[in-house]
């Protein structure tokens, strides 16, 4: 019996290691989407004299208030999701990895940041 190493005949690696897959994502969630989103809401609304620095989230902010913020860590969300579904069709490590690696390092990054700037004012 021969095994093709035709990729597109892989099953995704969402579907090989789904516990994977969804842990990636869960990090993702918890920091990116609960963490920043969460943490800056606390500090618009605790140190109202400091302005948001994202000037992508400031118009978001400014435009559609809290909902604009909400809607637009959706719509990136929703795109990496994508772009780690795609990756994982095609067999490429990277473009499955690297979506929820860069949202959960970029998540913690921003959390904390916004904790340590409400800790110091």
């Amino acid at each position: 019996m021969v095994r093709s190493r035709d990729r597109s005949r892989r099953r995704p690696a969402y579907r090989r290691r789904p516990n994977e897959f969804y842990w990636l994502w869960i990090a993702a969630t918890a920091t990116y989407g609960v963490g920043d989103v969460v943490s800056t809401i606390a500090f618009l609304r605790y140190v109202p004299t400091i302005e948001e620095a994202n000037p992508v989230v400031r118009v978001a902010l400014e435009s559609f208030g809290l909902s604009g913020l909400v809607a637009l860590k959706i719509a990136v969300y929703l795109v990496m999701l994508w772009i780690s579904v795609e990756g994982a069709r095609e067999g490429d490590g990277l473009l499955y990895y690297f979506p929820p690696v860069l949202l959960t390092a970029t998540g913690t990054y921003l959390t904390a940041s916004n904790v340590r700037l409400l800790w110091l004012s």
